[in-house]
C-alpha cells in the first residue's frame, strides 16, 4: 500500500475564505480532494481582513518572523470545522480592504507582505511540529518557499526529507520587485543572477519558485506548452525551457458539488440532463430580472471574467456592435480595468444588453444556469474553470482554443455530432465572429442543440481524477535528488 502523504498547500486565497479568482477555487478543492485519497492536507492562507472571524480560532501560537531589521510576529489561526486549515495574521500587512491592492493598484508593500508570509510558511511548520513531505506553491505570492527550501533552511535537519512543488496559475503575473527587497528577504545575494531570482533587473518572486522548486506544473497540459514560447513566456520561457523535463500540466477540476444544477442552492429551478426544459425557467428568471427581452428561439449569451485584456475583452469591445446586432440577448458580469469597465457601462441597448460590475457568486450561478452560450475569447488562458462550469449548466461555450479552453472544448462536429463547443484560434475579430455565429446557427436546430447541451453535461471534472495526478506528481518529486 501507498505510503500516505503528508503535504503543506500554500496559497494567497482560497474558497471560502478568501476569493479574487479561480486560484481560490483550486486552492479550495484541491486540498479536500487529495484528503480524500487519505492524505494528510495542511492548507495556510494569510489571515486577510475578509476571513469570517466565526470560522477561526487562535492557536495560542506566535512566531517570531524575521522581515528586515527586526523580528515581527505571526499569530496563527486554525479553522474551527476540520480541514485543517491555518491562518498567517498579521494585521499590519492583511487587516486591509483587498487581498493585493485596491481600486485598481497593488498595495506598495507587496514585497514585504509576501516575504512575511512566506517565511512565517516555514516557521509554522516548525511551530506546530509539522513536517511536510510536500510543500506544494501556487503563483507569486509563495515563490519565495521553495527558494527559502534550497538556501537558507537548507541545513535545516527539519526540512531535510521535504520536496516543493510550484503551480503556474498565470504566467502574466510575475510578483517583481526591486532588488532591495533580497535584503528585507534575507536571501543570499548569491541568488541574484540570471540563473536565480534576477529577473531583468528585479527580485522576481515567481521565477524564485520557478528555479527552486523540485518540479513545477501548469493548470493545463497545452498551456504547459505555450509557456515555452516567447509569445506566452512572459519573459520566463527561458528558464523554463531549461526545466522543461520537471514541468508538467495538470488540468484543473471543478467542485462537482457546488457547480451541480441538480441541487444548486444558489438557482431557484434545478435541472438535469433528463429535464433540461427546467433551464428555460432559469432563463426565462435571469432575464427578468435584469430587463432583457427575448424573442422565440433568440438565446441568451454571456461573460462571467475578470475585464482584462487577457480575456480577450478587446475582441468583444470591437464586435460588440455586430454581437448586439444578432437577435440575442447579453449578460457580462465583471470587474478589472477601467477602460473596459466604463465601456460596458456605457451601452444603450435596453432590453437585450445588461451589464453588473463586481462580482457576485449568486448572480453567477444563476447567469450561468439561465444562458445559452458563454463567450470565452482569451488571448491566453492557463486552465479557465467559468468553460467547465458552464458546461455542466448546458450552457455551450464559444471560446479561443488556447490552454485550458483547447484542452477542455473539443470543437463541435455537427457530422458526428461530438464535441462541446465552438473555438477558433487567431485573435481576430472576423475568427470569432465566425464561431459565434456558428453556434447561433447551431442553437436554431433544436435537437443539434440538445445534443450540444448533453455532450458538454457528461463531462468528467471532477477533482478526485486530478488529485490522483497531483499525488503522482508528488511521489515524483519525492525520487528527486
Amino acid at each position: 500500500m501507498a505510503r500516505r502523504l503528508k503535504i503543506l498547500y500554500v496559497a494567497s486565497e482560497a474558497h471560502p475564505h478568501a476569493k479574487t479568482g479561480g486560484l481560490a477555487d483550486v486552492s479550495g478543492a484541491l486540498p479536500a480532494a487529495l484528503r480524500k485519497l487519505g492524505h494528510d492536507v495542511r492548507l495556510i492562507l494569510p489571515k486577510y481582513k475578509c476571513v469570517p472571524s466565526a470560522t477561526i480560532k487562535p492557536m495560542g501560537k506566535k512566531v517570531p518572523v524575521l522581515l528586515g531589521p527586526t523580528y515581527q510576529e505571526a499569530i496563527l489561526f486554525e479553522t474551527i470545522q476540520p480541514g485543517p486549515t491555518y491562518f498567517i495574521g498579521h494585521d499590519p500587512f492583511f487587516h486591509r480592504d483587498g487581498l493585493y491592492g485596491s481600486h485598481g493598484r497593488d498595495f506598495p508593500d507587496n514585497a514585504e507582505r509576501f516575504i512575511f508570509f512566506c517565511r512565517a510558511v516555514l516557521e509554522t511548520c516548525k511551530a506546530i511540529s509539522f513536517q511536510p513531505d510536500i510543500i506544494h506553491c501556487s503563483d507569486w505570492q509563495t515563490g519565495l518557499v521553495p527558494a527559502y527550501l534550497k538556501s537558507i533552511y537548507a541545513s535545516e535537519a527539519f526540512f531535510k526529507n521535504t520536496r516543493s512543488i510550484f503551480s503556474i496559475h498565470n504566467l502574466g503575473y510575475a510578483g517583481n520587485f526591486p532588488p532591495q527587497a533580497l535584503h528585507t528577504a534575507h536571501l543570499p545575494w548569491t541568488l541574484f543572477h540570471p540563473k536565480g531570482v534576477e529577473f531583468f533587473g528585479q527580485f522576481s518572486f515567481l521565477k524564485a519558485g520557478l528555479v527552486y522548486a523540485d518540479l513545477l506544473n501548469t493548470v493545463s497540459k497545452k498551456y504547459s506548452r505555450e509557456i515555452l514560447k516567447p509569445e506566452n513566456g512572459f519573459g520566463f520561457e527561458g528558464i523554463l525551457q531549461h526545466r522543461r523535463q520537471d514541468l508538467f500540466g495538470v488540468l484543473n477540476g471543478v467542485d462537482e458539488e457546488a457547480w451541480n444544477p441538480a441541487d444548486d442552492p444558489l438557482i431557484d429551478h434545478h435541472f438535469s440532463a433528463r429535464s433540461l426544459q427546467k433551464k428555460q425557467a432559469c432563463k426565462k428568471d435571469i432575464a427578468k430580472s435584469l430587463s432583457i427581452e427575448l424573442g422565440r428561439r433568440e438565446p441568451l449569451l454571456c461573460m462571467i471574467t475578470r475585464l482584462s485584456d487577457q480575456k480577450g475583452l478587446d475582441l468583444i469591445v470591437q464586435g460588440f456592435q455586430d454581437i448586439m446586432a444578432e437577435r440575442v440577448g447579453f449578460i457580462l458580469l465583471g470587474s478589472g480595468d477601467a477602460r473596459y469597465e466604463k465601456f460596458f457601462k456605457s451601452q444603450k441597448y435596453p432590453n437585450k444588453f445588461a451589464c453588473r460590475l463586481g462580482f457576485d457568486e449568486k448572480l453567477a450561478h444563476r447567469i450561468l444556469a439561465g444562458s445559452d452560450i458563454l463567450l470565452m475569447p482569451s488571448r491566453y488562458e492557463p486552465c479557465g474553470l467559468t468553460q467547465m462550469y458552464g458546461m455542466r449548466y448546458g450552457t455551450v461555450p464559444v471560446v479561443r482554443a488556447v490552454g485550458g479552453l483547447a484542452d477542455t472544448v473539443p470543437p463541435f462536429n455537427i457530422r458526428t455530432g461530438q464535441g462541446t463547443g465552438f473555438n477558433f484560434r487567431p485573435f481576430e475579430l472576423k475568427y470569432f465572429m465566425t464561431a459565434l455565429r456558428k453556434a447561433l446557427t447551431a442553437y436554431q436546430q433544436p435537437k443539434t442543440w440538445r445534443q450540444l447541451m448533453l455532450n458538454g453535461m457528461s463531462q468528467d471534472h471532477g477533482w478526485e481524477k486530478v488529485a490522483g495526478q497531483y499525488t503522482r506528481l508528488y511521489r515524483r518529486a519525492l525520487r528527486q535528488k
